[in-house]
């Protein structure tokens, strides 16, 4: 982040006011290795974690033993390792990258140069394939401390992407014109203060603000990526902006209609998001009790329920990637970055889990998404209500994508369609303490009494795929009763 001469200054002279120096903390006089520069970062970055500190620093013209400002002549700007910038080469050395940045300034008429760099946050941070440590004073491989390694890591496992910093020392005039506050207080059904005090004290006791030791506040990612006002107000949360495409045709090849990015946090943008997706959808005619209605193609339960999944349950610390809509004439596909934490197979059943619990908790406490785990129960729920084929789970490396697909009879569903409707169908029962059966599943794919030996078919490949299996009271094939394969 970028310093002024006079919080650079504090810096400095909080860092020398200690008669040793602090273990995030390293003081040089001219040194300007490029190789221990780069370890130095590894180190001080692993460090500050460790010491619960958002910054390490390194400090050049400053005497290491004496503590005096003597001014420096190390010259970050001109530094070179061989056709590179030292800043651009350090960059490309480590491993995850790391967030580090060189300023100069005058203190006491010295010149000094500051480097300040930010804590490690999901894994420790390694130059050039090994990670250092700071151990009293001194520069270690992490690797020949392995208490202070699994100290390192528990604390990193700890450290929720919602607790970190979005956007450092902003003032209370900056953090109210940055965050949507009055959407806030909406969604939570609450009235909007009157003070500016109480409106800074509501976001500090939710979390989506902080108070610093400078007296001014960090906004926190939770609140910047619920709440911001523009996305590209927080550099580190730009990128993870949710995109809209609707294409012309069933495939990637044919031009894109329709491409938009989401501009608000997630909380303050959900609702128009939603609106927006549901006029790019194609429409569907279905019978009502006396009339036919066209309604959009894709029960809006369903694709509120699977966009604010995708949002909750993506893994931010994947770099470059973002939630996805993708609308084609015959689907649409909703992908978020990460892995599932459970088996895809058992979306249905399974206690919610998610990556982010303090961003999942704030969005069932407003209502986007559920808070009993059974969102995507009425995702499944819903297509079968309005006769659309089964929705389709894929996990890539680092990608979970789901699909809804527009209308098809029975006739013109795949082997596969049927598959996964049919052991859908059986999860769904099972949740709802019932059974599927032939004539439960017939209801599910609108098949006519007459037609009952098809979908007895069908049954019996399921089984065979042991996607389901026979319960053991079933007396006979008229009667039989069927289970998803893991009740």
């Amino acid at each position: 982040m970028p310093f002024d001469e006079k919080l650079i200054s504090s810096i400095i002279v909080e860092a020398i006011s200690h008669t040793t120096e602090l273990p995030w903390i390293e003081l040089k006089s001219n040194n300007s290795d490029p190789q221990m520069i780069g370890e130095y970062v590894s180190a001080l970055s692993n460090t500050a974690t460790l010491f619960n500190q958002q910054h390490g620093f390194m400090i050049w013209g400053v005497n290491d033993k004496t503590h005096v400002i003597e001014g420096t002549t190390f010259d970050h700007s001109s530094a070179k390792v061989g056709n590179q910038s030292l800043d651009l080469w350090i960059a490309t050395q480590l491993e995850p990258q790391v967030q580090f940045y060189f300023h100069e300034a005058y203190v006491d008429g010295k010149r000094v140069v500051l480097l300040d760099i930010n804590a490690a946050y999901s894994t420790p941070v390694k130059f050039r394939g090994v990670d250092y440590i700071r151990i009293d004073s001194n520069k270690k491989a992490l690797r020949d401390f392995p208490d202070t390694e699994k100290e390192l890591w528990a604390i990193l496992s700890k450290k929720p992407f919602e607790s970190l910093i979005a956007l450092e020392n902003a003032s209370e005039d900056m953090v109210l014109r940055l965050l949507d506050y009055p959407a806030y207080f909406d969604m939570l059904s609450l009235e909007l203060p009157n003070g500016r005090a109480q409106i800074i004290e509501n976001l500090i006791a939710d979390g989506m603000i902080a108070k610093n030791e400078a007296g001014s506040y960090n906004i926190l990612n939770l609140g910047a990526i619920l709440f911001a006002k523009k996305l590209t107000d927080f550099p580190s949360l730009e990128r993870k902006a949710i995109r809209v495409i609707k294409y012309d045709g069933n495939n990637r090849m044919a031009a894109a209609r329709k491409e938009q990015v989401g501009g608000k946090g997630y909380a303050a943008g959900f609702e128009g998001l939603i609106s927006y997706i549901n006029n790019l959808l194609p429409e569907n005619e279905v019978m009502g009790r006396a009339l036919r209605k066209v309604v959009p193609m894709y029960p809006e339960l369903a694709v509120r329920e699977l966009v604010a999944n995708a949002i909750i349950h993506q893994n931010f610390f994947i770099q470059g990637t973002s939630p996805m809509i993708e609308i084609f004439d015959d689907r649409m596909e909703i992908t978020n970055p990460g892995s599932p934490l459970i088996d895809k197979e058992r979306f249905v059943d399974y206690p919610p889990t998610s990556r982010n619990e303090r961003l999942a908790s704030f969005m069932r406490r407003i209502g986007v998404c559920e808070e009993r785990g059974s969102g995507y129960d009425k995702v499944v729920w819903q297509t079968e209500y309005f006769q659309l084929p089964a929705p389709e789970i894929d996990v890539y490396n680092n990608h979970t994508k789901v699909t809804l697909f527009s209308h098809r009879p029975y006739a013109q569903m795949t082997k596969e369609d049927r598959l996964r409707a049919c052991y859908l169908h059986a999860c769904l029962k099972r949740v709802n303490r019932e059974y599927m059966t032939n004539a439960s599943l017939r209801e599910r794919f609108a098949i006519p009494q007459k037609n009952s030996s098809m979908v007895s078919r069908l049954l019996n490949e399921a089984c065979e795929s042991k996607l389901i299996k026979i319960t053991e009271d079933s007396t006979s094939d008229k009667n039989r009763r069927y289970l998803p394969y893991w009740a």
